[in-house]
Order: C-alpha cells, then sequence, then structure tokens
C-alpha cells in the first residue's frame, strides 16, 4: 500500500468518525430542543429565536419574559465557554464534554417542582450551550452542533458555487447536523408528548451512553475535532 493511499484511508475513516459524532450529537441536540420546548416553552439552543422573542416581549413591555430570555442567551453563551475550557483540559474531550452534558441533563432532570422551573430551564440551556465544545470542526471545516441555520446557509453557498463552477463537495457534510436535528427533535417531541417531564431523563441517559461510546475514539483523533489554541506571543515581536 503506498503512502498516499494509506493517507486517503485515515482521512476518509477520520472523516466518518467526525460526521456519525456529529450526526448522534445533533441528535442528542434537536432531542434536547424538542423536550426543552415542550416542557418550558421557550427555545433551548436557539439563540436567535430567543433575540427576536426577546425584542417582542420588550415592545409588548413583557420585561419578565424579556428578562428570562436574555438571561438564557447569556446562560447559552457561558455553557460554550464551559465547554471550551472542559475541553481543553481533558485528555479525552468528547467524552468528558458529553459526560458533563448528560450530568447536566440529569441535574435538570431531577428538579420538578414549579418554584424550580425556571433555574431547570437554564440547566437545559447551559448544557446546550457546553456540548458544541465537543466537535468544532471536521476536516477543516466548520460545524454547528446545536444550530443548523449556520449549516444551512454553507450547505447554500455550496451550492452556489458548485453551480459556477467549483466541483467541490466537501460543503455536503453540512447537511449531516441538520438531518441529525431534524431526526433528534421528531425522537424528542414524541418522547416528551409520551412520558412528559421524564423524557429530559431518557435524554441525559443518551447523553451518557453518547460519552460512553465516544471513548473508543483514540484521543489523538479527538483532538484533531477541536480548534487548537493559538499560540499566544506577549508584547511585541523583536526585531519590530
Amino acid at each position: 500500500m503506498t503512502r498516499a493511499r494509506r493517507r486517503r484511508i485515515i482521512r476518509t475513516r477520520r472523516t466518518l468518525t467526525g460526521l456519525a459524532l456529529v450526526g448522534l450529537i445533533s441528535f442528542l441536540a434537536g432531542m434536547t430542543d424538542a423536550t426543552g420546548l415542550l416542557l418550558t416553552g421557550d427555545f433551548v439552543s436557539f439563540m436567535t429565536g430567543n433575540t427576536t422573542r426577546a425584542a417582542l416581549a420588550l415592545s409588548d413591555g413583557n420585561l419578565f419574559h424579556a428578562a428570562v430570555l436574555i438571561s438564557a442567551i447569556l446562560v447559552f453563551v457561558l455553557g460554550n465557554a464551559a465547554g471550551i475550557v472542559i475541553a481543553h483540559v481533558s485528555e479525552r474531550r468528547i467524552f468528558v464534554v458529553l459526560g458533563c452534558v448528560g450530568l447536566v441533563l440529569a441535574l435538570a432532570s431531577i428538579i420538578s417542582t414549579q418554584s424550580m422551573l425556571l433555574p431547570r430551564f437554564y440547566l437545559i440551556v447551559f448544557s446546550m450551550g457546553m456540548v458544541n465544545a465537543a466537535v468544532e470542526h471536521i476536516e477543516g471545516l466548520p460545524i454547528g452542533l446545536t444550530y443548523v441555520t449556520g449549516a444551512l446557509s454553507r450547505f447554500g453557498r455550496g451550492i452556489g458555487r458548485w453551480i459556477i463552477g467549483d466541483h467541490r463537495v466537501e460543503w455536503t457534510i453540512q447537511i449531516v447536523p441538520w438531518g441529525g436535528m431534524v431526526a433528534g427533535a421528531i425522537a424528542g417531541a414524541v418522547l416528551t408528548r409520551l412520558t412528559g417531564a421524564h423524557a429530559l431523563w431518557l435524554v441525559s441517559i443518551f447523553a451518557m451512553a453518547l460519552a460512553l461510546a465516544a471513548m473508543y475514539i483514540p484521543r489523538p483523533l479527538q483532538r484533531r475535532f477541536n480548534q487548537k489554541l493559538a499560540p499566544h506571543h506577549s508584547g511585541v515581536a523583536r526585531g519590530k
């Protein structure tokens, strides 16, 4: 086997592993989003929608709902930040990030009293921010896990470039997170309508199972799915 062929095989396996991860994690995000929306009435990962709804609430004078949604946006941002920190300090990045997501969702599942519904909402939002750190890109192509607007936009631009003569097809992977999100949202909606708030337990168990499955992914491969830190240079470079 030539070196070039071996590299192609390795890259293909790496890409397929990444796509499987993206599809499954997007499925988890879709389940959580549908379950969270049905249980709380607000989005737990679609922050564009929450931004618009917060603006509408402000225009209607509903300051409490606007504050809840704006707070959810901040919690989502903090969840993303926490996910990156956890991924950075962990050897098994995907396993640890998904495990933490499962634990946060399990904690949200425990909360059932009426007075604690808002903290439960924020815990679900936090978990959805955190999960984005599990996989950030595949072979240099950015991937979104809890939102598909960007993926659909990149997919559409890829179609446009193909029409005008650029026949590279890497952009087609952007449909994977959308497909995973749709399938997961259907599953989450069905589970929630059948089991009510207990659906959160099932979602957290799925997250834990996905984390355990990620243990079988070699650590060097897991690191390739996350952005590398850019070298930091303090002060002005010498000679300049």
